[in-house]
């Protein structure tokens, strides 16, 4: 009788279910997009429940589509957006308040106050983050300062704080689980990443009281199974759910980037560059994110370096729907081939400001370097250039760090599909990029850890021997043009930096 692990990939715009089989290859899936809730200018949220729906709709329908028996599937794996914050009331399970999503920036001023009371060293020492209103610590804060009786029933233990994963698994076992993993938890810049426990300090800095906070664990491990009497997806009862990663750490897993020196970048809405360090966290000399890849046994993790670029696929998009030089995202590599090059011109989308390794939130985008020659096509040739010029920046961060040279790059992501995009990253990098035969790297490496507690994979070797490319990409760029091209990025990012502010 042939098994399958069911993945959740609840991302920040759709919730996902991937059902796959022992070889690691999706035998159905489903999608539903759930609603963007922008409150104020800089503020972003989403309502629980229909995230929460969303997620069960999807896996409903993905069930429906395979045509299997549910008792065929030995465990669910939950990858989650991270730092999304969500506070809700222990007996009736009732949110509070709207999650706060982790693009939301309305915690900047509390940020500062940290900053203010000297803790940047101490916070870069113990979680690995730099102080951002990015992560899970402030957006809780705040909800216990904003939210009326919030902080008095926190203080009365009466209120649950987690992020999505931590929601997820509570309601799904029928609220008897309240739990995290290594990697989520690393998110919360609460979390000492050194002791794989809460920081009593940063608790006491950001008034947060302890009973909120879900209990640490590995990311794989049973940490319950589907409640008999949980209403919506009843053929689930006693399923165990095995494994609970952040979207990014589990790309890094279903991408086979199991040891030290082992990277992936995903092609997302931003760009996300992690680097597998080993047994021990690194600390970046270039401000990239040392994290928490994942904890396969208790009291035990391996750690990664990450840098992140803001704006990546969400250029494609600005093409399309603000720009109109293009009707469909497709279209945009066939355009970008029919050129050679961006004929000497350098987008910098610094829509948001510039992350790793810049983190100036004061630049803002800039097109420089135009002739009169300039067309659509070496506008959307210049688009997927800036894509793999930002994440040259960051690997060149991550090869100072470690001392590595980047040799290979596993990609996912949807911008992952662009030939053209790949081939240019392969030669501004000097490295082959490897382009899965699955796309579905993040939720696999949430079905491969599940699979690994409920013994359907025996260790990381045997989910590592699943992986084939799909195509490799090799550099053809000769070093003299490579230099040329990565100079001029460099000037053009130069005209950028500290806009808002000149």
């Amino acid at each position: 009788m042939e098994q399958y692990v069911l993945a959740l990939d609840q991302g920040t715009t759709s919730s996902r279910a991937v059902l796959f089989n022992k070889k690691g290859n999706p035998v159905s899936s489903a999608q539903h997009e759930f609603k963007q809730y922008y409150t104020k200018a800089g503020w972003v949220e989403h309502d629980p429940e229909e995230l929460f729906l969303s997620q069960i709709q999807a896996v409903s329908d993905a069930l429906e589509a395979a045509k299997i028996n549910p008792s065929n599937i030995a465990a669910i794996g939950i990858a989650n957006q991270r730092e999304t914050t969500l506070v809700w009331e222990r007996e009736t399970g009732k949110p509070i308040y709207n999650a706060i999503v982790w693009q939301c920036r309305r915690t900047a001023d509390l940020c500062e106050k940290l900053k203010a009371q000297g803790l940047e060293e101490y916070v870069a020492e113990k979680t690995g983050l730099l102080i951002d209103a990015y992560f899970s610590g402030t957006k809780l804060q705040w909800i216990l300062n904003n939210i009326p009786g919030a902080r008095l029933k926190a203080d009365q233990g009466k209120l649950l704080f987690g992020t999505v994963e931590t929601f997820l698994i509570w309601r799904l076992t029928g609220e008897k689980v309240h739990a995290t993993d290594y990697s989520n938890a690393s998110r919360t810049m609460l979390f000492d990443i050194n002791s794989l426990s809460y920081d009593s300090a940063l608790l006491r800095a950001m008034n947060i009281p302890s009973p909120l906070l879900p209990e640490p664990r590995p990311s794989s491990q049973i940490y319950g199974t589907v409640s008999k009497s949980f209403k919506g997806l009843g053929a689930l009862a006693g399923i165990p759910i095995a494994a609970a990663l952040g979207d990014q750490q589990a790309a890094l897993f279903g991408q086979a980037c199991l040891s030290a020196g082992q990277a992936k970048n995903t092609y997302g809405t931003g760009c996300f560059l992690m680097m597998h360090t080993g047994s021990k966290p690194l600390r970046s000399r270039t401000r990239l994110l040392t994290t928490i890849a994942w904890g396969l046994s208790e009291k035990k993790a391996e750690y990664a370096l990450e840098g992140s670029v803001f704006n990546a696929g969400s250029i494609i998009k600005w093409l399309r729907d603000d720009l109109g030089i293009i009707k469909h995202a497709a279209e945009v590599s066939a355009l970008a081939q029919s050129v050679p090059d961006a004929l000497g011109a350098y987008l910098v989308p610094a829509f948001t400001g510039l992350g790793a390794p810049f983190w100036d939130m004061y630049a803002r985008g800039a097109l420089v370097g135009l002739t009169r020659g300039f067309t659509r096509a070496h506008f959307a040739r210049a688009a997927l250039e800036a894509i793999a010029y930002q994440v040259a920046d960051l690997a060149e961060a991550i090869q100072a760090d470690t001392g590595l040279t980047l040799t290979d790059l596993k990609a996912d992501g949807g911008a992952s599909v662009s030939d053209v995009l790949m081939q240019f990253q392969a030669d501004i990098l000097n490295c082959s990029i490897h382009r899965p035969k699955s796309i579905e790297s993040t939720a696999l490496g949430a079905a491969y850890a599940a699979g690994l507690a409920v013994g359907l994979w025996r260790d990381k070797n045997e989910t590592a021997a699943n992986y084939e490319a799909e195509r490799v990409f090799t550099p053809q760029m000769t070093e003299a043009e490579r230099k040329a091209k990565k100079g001029g990025w460099s000037r053009a990012v130069q005209r950028s930096l500290n806009w808002e502010q000149t």
